[in-house]
Parts: structure tokens; C-alpha cells; sequence
């Protein structure tokens, strides 16, 4: 899937892009701000080629950013079992681009309204506003939930249920700061720990 990062900036750029001119010809110190700002958002909503490794059965990470939870919870909303989680955090200065974890078919997507938690509180996990999302494929079926957080206020989708992706492939992303989680059954093993560095498509995450 083609990448829509900067589709998705199109009016945040173009007020920046407004203000900046028309700081510099009434106060040209505040066009400093402004240039600051949109270089900002485009460093922000960059989308960098990543590469996912060999081997069918490796997971890959969903998301730029750092593994603050690894843990088992009954899930409720779609598998309906005991899974293991893996819960990452996006802080501004991560890619937020999502990818999908795996070679398979998107078999869910449903948003799921909340509140704006901060994306480090555990609660903002069950509280926040989210989008829940299926990946079923010949290797396993795993769970993604995008969630904002206290700045992040949209989840913009790109994919449907019923298309097929490929590992790493991009399906959508969340703007600004928040979280994503990953959820499989409990016989995988996992190759992150808490506190670990993951890169969205490139790093395994677990092994089926």
C-alpha cells in the first residue's frame, strides 16, 4: 500500500504554510515559529522504507516506538481467549506509521469511541478511543489496537476488511503521541522485552 503520511498533513502543512507567510511580511520574528512548526510536521509524518526479515512464521513489530507491557489478558473484544499483549509507545518524535505484523488478510477493523487518556496510563489500554484490527494468515492470527492518547486525537485507517497484506505493509497510523498493541496466542515466543527499541515492520516481535 502506498504510502499517505503526508495526505494525511495536508491542511495542518497549509496552515502552518499561511501563517508563516503571512508572519513574515507582518511580524517576521513570529515567521521563526512558524518554520519551526512545519518542519515539525513534516519530520512527523515522514514514512521511511523499512525492510521486514526473513523467516514466514516471525511477527513483526506494528509500530515505531518503545515495549512498555508484555503481558497475558483475556480478550474479549475479538479472540476471546487468554493472549499474550505487547504494548508499545509512540512519542512524538516516533514514526506513527502502522504496519501489519504479519502476511495475511485484514479480517477486522472496527473504531471503538473513549476517551484521550495519557498513552502511558495502562487505562488509556481499555479507556481511550481506539481501532481494533484482525490480521488472519496461514502462520497465525494477531490483534492490533491503535490507540490515541492525551495529544493524539485521530487514528486514520488506510486499509478494509478484505484486503490482503504483506508483512511490514502499511495500513494505517495515528497522529501524534499514543499506543499500539499487539495480541497472539500465548504458545508463541516472544523476542522483545520491556523496555526494548522496536521499529514498525522491521523488528520480530514474536515466532509462531
Amino acid at each position: 500500500m502506498k504510502s499517505k503520511a503526508l495526505g494525511e498533513a495536508t491542511w495542518i502543512l497549509g496552515f502552518f504554510a499561511a501563517g508563516w507567510l503571512i508572519s513574515l511580511a507582518l511580524l517576521p520574528i513570529l515567521s521563526f515559529l512558524f518554520a519551526a512548526l512545519l518542519l515539525f510536521t513534516v519530520y512527523f509524518f515522514r514514512d521511511p522504507e523499512r525492510v521486514a526479515p526473513e523467516g514466514e512464521n516471525i511477527a513483526v513489530s506494528p509500530a515505531d516506538g518503545v515495549v512498555t507491557t508484555i503481558d497475558e489478558v483475556e480478550e474479549s473484544e475479538f479472540l476471546n481467549k487468554k493472549v499474550r499483549r505487547i504494548g508499545i509507545f509512540l512519542s512524538v518524535l516516533d514514526v506513527h506509521i502502522n504496519r501489519a505484523p504479519l502476511t495475511g488478510e485484514v479480517t477486522h477493523s472496527e473504531p471503538k469511541p473513549g476517551k484521550f487518556l495519557d498513552a502511558r496510563d495502562p487505562e488509556s489500554s481499555f479507556l481511550n478511543q481506539s481501532r481494533t484490527w484482525v490480521f488472519s494468515g496461514p502462520v497465525a492470527t494477531v490483534m492490533v489496537k491503535q490507540i490515541t492518547g492525551a495529544i493524539a486525537r485521530r487514528i486514520c485507517p488506510w486499509a478494509v476488511v478484505g484486503d490482503k497484506v504483506e508483512r511490514g505493509e502499511r495500513f494505517g497510523m495515528i497522529r501524534f503521541g499514543s499506543r499500539t498493541e499487539m495480541f497472539f496466542t500465548l504458545e508463541a515466543e516472544v523476542l522483545v522485552k520491556v523496555g526494548d527499541k522496536v521499529r514498525g515492520g522491521e523488528t520480530p516481535v514474536a515466532k509462531f
